[in-house]
């Protein structure tokens, strides 16, 4: 009994120390390397009075996901260290957890924090290993959105499997009033290949066999080609569309079907921006296609955070900035897809709020929802050339598919064994 009394004295003591630490240090400014989300928009016009009451500037620096990405890595790499936050992702957590070029979490963020009240599958793709190494600010799995009026007019039943939302896409093909298909084809991770992943596992292809890259396999060809006849249904332009083109399409009314990320649905329903409210519905991607789960938030910079003064400062902050309030801040803004905690979706104004049909899509992906990437500390890399390699297939300007993922393959072997000479 007396050595569990000492321990939890300890603990006590220690935790009072880290706060008072904490309270006596003075970071006059920390830097954010961030990329644009709603939430983020709706923390910003709280943001002064957290500069006011912790007495540090907070300076955020916004890119495109690419540039997001790139700048972040090379002022890692660099330990240049400009910035004290990262704005990651799980397609570089395990990249940067690896390397050493951000810290575990959970010790900088303040007691109430309560990081185990994020939802299971953003704290899955927040953490390398088992370690937590970003608190989320967004995330979430995929939506087959479809129009419902353009589906019931044509009498087409919501296609539940890949073949029968191919025959969909067809029928529906009517240009230039109407395309049956939009997706992402723009080279990057978070671009082509991300979308084109569930497409390649649901045909049976894998990343690797045995920790040897398996890029150009008959069942990757195929889903590869698949990927690439589907732009014929797109709208000009479509085979080099990122995320936010191929919104705009949708949101335009001139598109039937779209698979993307779960939280656009609220963009789909934002009557300033959007003709289609009301008009699409949300189900989970067709059979048997997976759901892609991701996530993005902020980070500690080990380089740019290098003191553990600095380190409070910016778990304190990260914790602020994705806490409950902030999500509940964005509900009361309308902005219900940039949530990550079990509170906010059991809370009554979320459940009152979201749209019955969002709700049900909800539930309806959420079974089948999983990480589709390859976790590993050589996917950035490895990814970043795939996605150049697919873009010349979808685009036209490699013709043979074989010859071009056994390219892309080659180079992800080359880069393994690189990593493997490195250890």
């Amino acid at each position: 009994m007396k050595i569990v009394i000492a321990i939890a004295l300890g603990a006590a003591m220690s935790a009072s120390a880290a706060g008072a630490f904490a309270q006596s240090c003075n970071v006059p400014v920390l830097k954010v390397l961030a990329q644009k989300s709603l939430g983020l928009t709706v923390m910003e016009k709280t943001l002064a009075d957290y500069e006011k009451k912790n007495g540090t500037k907070v300076e955020i620096s916004y890119f495109g996901e690419n540039d997001r990405r790139s700048k972040a890595r090379l002022d890692a790499s660099t330990k240049a260290g400009s910035y004290q936050i990262y704005y990651i992702d799980e397609a570089n957590v395990a990249e940067f957890a690896t390397a050493g070029w951000v810290l575990p979490l959970i010790k900088y963020l303040p007691q109430n924090a309560d990081y185990d009240d994020f939802l299971p599958g953003r704290r899955a793709v927040a953490s390398y290993k088992g370690v937590a190494y970003f608190a989320p600010l967004i995330g979430g799995g995929d939506f087959l959105f479809y129009r419902k009026d353009i589906l019931e007019k044509a009498g087409i039943p919501v296609p539940k499997t890949l073949d029968e939302l191919v025959a969909a896409i067809k029928k529906l093909h009517s240009p230039p009033s109407m395309y049956g298909w939009a997706a992402r084809g723009q080279r990057g991770s978070g671009m082509n290949v991300w979308r084109w992943a569930p497409f390649m596992l649901a045909a049976g292809g894998k990343w690797e066999n045995n920790g040897i890259p398996a890029l150009n396999s008959p069942q990757t060809v195929k889903a590869t080609t698949l990927y690439r006849d589907l732009f014929k249904y797109s709208p000009p332009g479509g085979a080099t569309y990122d995320w936010s083109n191929a919104l705009a399409s949708f949101r335009a009314g001139k598109v039937a079907f779209m698979i993307e990320s779960t939280p656009f649905a609220d963009w789909m329903e934002d009557p300033t921006k959007s003709s289609v409210v009301d008009k699409v519905g949300y189900v989970r991607p067709p059979a048997p296609l997976p759901s892609a789960a991701y996530g993005h938030g902020l980070a500690i910079s080990t380089s740019g955070a290098k003191d553990d003064c600095t380190r409070q400062a910016a778990g304190k902050f990260i914790a602020w900035a994705t806490g409950k309030d902030q999500e509940q801040a964005r509900l009361k803004e309308h902005v219900f897809s940039d949530y990550n905690r079990t509170s906010t979706v059991s809370s009554d104004y979320f459940r009152k709020n979201v749209k019955p049909q969002i709700l049900s899509g909800l539930n309806d992906t959420n079974p089948i929802t999983k990480v589709t990437i390859w976790p590993s500390p050589e996917w950035p890399d490895i990814s970043d050339n795939l996605g150049v390699v697919l873009e010349e297939v979808f685009t036209g300007t490699r013709s043979d598919v074989q010859s071009a993922l056994d390219e892309a393959n080659e180079y992800a072997i080359e880069v393994v064994e690189r990593a493997k000479r490195r250890k």
